[in-house]
């Protein structure tokens, strides 16, 4: 299942205590303080991991706590600090504070590291509180107490291209035939119903990340249908793939339409470099339609593609 959004509590680890004691050995009656500092708490540190897709890790652990550090010992010993606690996350996760909303991190390089709360450090041990006047002090330092939060984790997907259209405009069916993707396809509306990834390869060398997102309606930017839970994941694209479903009432309404609600959602995905294709071409009625369509998209300003997703037609240029 692809999961996209979650909630996680972090805890650090506290700093240990500093310690109260004075040097005792033979012939040696009255030594001084020797109590030691306690050690640093771990830290909780996001992680970018590439072998993770999604946040679906987080619905069977959501709570992570680190180690406190040790108290500090005799003969000015330092307490162990504790190891710090990493937790993995996919590339492309946005950490924000959830009860302020404040955006914290933003993930997106493999190895890419966050510390989200950091260790207690220790306290001071009574060999720092020795003073001319109080030569043995019976006080010493508690450590630093941890930080806690609870944080919203939301992916967004790294992708080269977004695929973007009406339901059942045939998305999927694009992005398995020029990647080997094998995402669901059917001829009903919201067949899709999380994103899909797909990498094309130009040549040897250059490789493309197709995204093919859930189909976009009327009012998807105030969350209606799917469109307000995944237009998010076409924020970081280069580059979108505006289909037309030949086979639709109105191909220009549509087209209309889905770049409307992009804007409402995001002002700079209305800016973005689009290549729009009409497609379904594969059918005589979509054949009779096709020059309408093109001429009515070019008083527009706009040069689109007739394609077919199931034949492969003028997919490979």
């Amino acid at each position: 299942m692809f999961i996209d959004q979650a909630k996680i509590y972090v805890r650090s680890g506290k700093g240990g205590d500093g310690f109260v004691h004075f040097h005792r050995e033979k012939f040696v009656p009255r030594g001084g303080p020797d109590g030691g500092d306690g050690g640093r708490g771990g830290d909780i540190i996001l992680e970018v991991s590439y072998s993770l897709n999604t946040l679906a890790t987080f619905r069977h652990q959501s709570r992570f706590v680190a180690q406190e550090g040790a108290k500090g010992g005799i003969n000015n010993m330092t307490g162990k600090s504790a190891d710090d606690l990493t937790v993995k996350v996919p590339a492309g996760t946005l950490v924000y504070d959830d009860a302020t909303g404040q955006l914290l991190g933003d993930l997106v390089e493999k190895g890419q590291r966050l510390t989200v709360a950091r260790g207690g450090r220790g306290g001071r041990g009574n060999q720092h509180y020795a003073t001319p006047r109080n030569q043995v002090p019976h006080m010493a330092e508690r450590g630093e107490p941890a930080q806690e939060f609870n944080l919203r984790l939301e992916l967004k997907l790294i992708a080269d291209v977004g695929l973007v259209g009406v339901p059942n405009a045939g998305k999927s069916s694009l992005l398995a035939a020029v990647t080997n993707a094998n995402p669901k396809i059917a001829n009903y509306p919201f067949t899709t119903l999380e994103p899909n990834l797909g990498v094309v390869e130009m040549d040897g060398e250059i490789t493309l990340v197709l995204a093919d997102i859930p189909g976009l309606i009327e009012g998807a930017h105030m969350g209606v249908g799917l469109g307000f839970a995944f237009l998010r994941h076409v924020q970081r694209t280069r580059v979108l793939i505006h289909l037309l479903d030949g086979l639709s009432e109105d191909p220009l309404a549509d087209y209309s339409q889905i770049n409307s609600e992009m804007a409402l959602f995001d002002p700079n995905l209305g800016t973005k470099p689009q290549i729009v294709a009409f497609n379904k071409m594969d059918l005589p009625d979509v054949q009779e339609r096709w020059p309408g369509i093109k001429k009515a998209l070019a008083e527009r300003g706009v040069e689109a593609m007739p394609i077919s997703a199931a034949t492969n037609e003028n997919l490979m240029a």
